[in-house]
């Protein structure tokens, strides 16, 4: 049995198919499963065991975070790869018109997803999608339909060694030991999903001079303006200056550095997707997107937002309230997560 997984673009999404991933390789324990991934999003898969291949579909450059050196290529120089290797069935958990098609041109026999976009003609097997049900759910709703047993639905995630000691190497250089540490991530894949800078700037001086907390960040390289910028904001010393690491760290390196994290907190992300499958306890700050189907998986994380009735409105039109979603959610929220989690997990032993 030969199965394509089809879910290329964007950390977050690609963080949240794991359990898909691992629930297909329980039903499917000698089949040779591949994944077609977007560029740079799909390394967050590098170790997964519950794959043999990554192909990385790389043929637009509308996500910031997709760009990378490498040449792009055409759709139908895919729909001639993945025909070449004859795959018996396709899972489609990219809900886009075109994903389908993919799997339709390729030859695919038996082609699996969510009924959206207009593409069932393309379907096999068409999987209602739920809009507020969890994504994790969603995509595993696509194997309940296919007659798959689900056993679980925890998130999960692996380091590799090299990218544990490029971080062991890090605080080495800069004397970082067993302080708490905090991830702090102000950006997003969409400005408009972000929190205002000046109060991400309120946190990091509570983090740093009430709590003793180390904040660090991480990001692409364009990111590390943004933080320099906040800190502009902090108008006195902080007992810990944060560590930008912005565009020096891969996205295996990422996820070593936010393993050694104590919390996290950010815009709506996929970074927060990362702490949450590394079982870091994540404040997530939701605007115009639904919460209930893109807060961080689990019970020990805190999703923020508030109770206005545009939302969601999921950035489907202009905003004539200047994102209220956001800017009305106040650092003290954020805070009063922050004193909830200490509490409730005993970590941060400083009062």
């Amino acid at each position: 049995m030969r199965i394509l997984v089809i879910r290329y673009r964007f950390i977050g999404d690609t963080v949240l198919m794991i359990p898909f991933l691992r629930n297909l390789r329980y039903a499917y324990p000698d089949a040779k499963i591949d994944v077609l991934v977007g560029p740079v999003s799909g390394e967050v898969l590098t170790d997964c065991p519950y794959i043999d291949e990554l192909i990385v579909f790389d043929t637009t450059r509308k996500h910031k975070y997709e760009n990378t050196k490498q040449a792009k290529k055409s759709f139908f120089s895919y729909v001639k790869l993945l025909k070449e290797r004859n795959y018996d069935k396709a899972y489609v958990l990219k809900r886009s018109f075109s994903s389908a098609v993919l799997a339709f041109l390729a030859g695919i026999k038996q082609r699996i997803g969510f009924d959206t976009e207009h593409r069932g003609l393309f379907l096999t097997k068409k999987v209602p999608y739920i809009k507020d049900r969890h994504e994790v759910e969603c995509f595993l709703d696509i194997l309940r339909h296919d007659n798959i047993q689900i056993k679980d639905n925890h998130l999960e995630n692996w380091i590799s060694e090299d990218s544990e000691n490029k971080i062991n190497n890090i605080f080495k250089e800069l004397s970082i030991s067993d302080e708490p540490k905090a991830l702090i991530h102000a950006t997003s894949g969409n400005i408009n999903k972000q929190w205002r800078y000046e109060y991400f700037a309120e946190v990091i001086k509570y983090l740093s001079n009430t709590k003793g907390i180390k904040v660090f960040y991480t990001g692409t390289e364009k990111d590390y303006q943004v933080y320099d910028e906040i800190r502009s904001l902090i108008n006195e010393k902080l007992q810990y200056e944060p560590v930008n690491l912005c565009g020096k760290l891969s996205i295996q390196d990422s996820t070593a550095l936010i393993n050694r994290m104590n919390l996290a907190i950010g815009s709506d992300s996929g970074t927060l997707h990362i702490a949450a499958s590394l079982n870091v306890p994540v404040i997530g700050i939701y605007g115009p997107m639904n919460s209930k189907k893109w807060r961080a998986w689990g019970d020990i994380h805190k999703p923020l937002h508030l109770d206005l009735p545009c939302i969601p409105c999921e950035l489907r039109k202009k905003c004539d309230k200047n994102l209220a979603c956001l800017g009305e959610l106040k650092p003290q929220l954020v805070i009063n997560s922050i004193i909830s989690i200490i509490e409730e997990n005993q970590v941060f032993i400083k009062s």
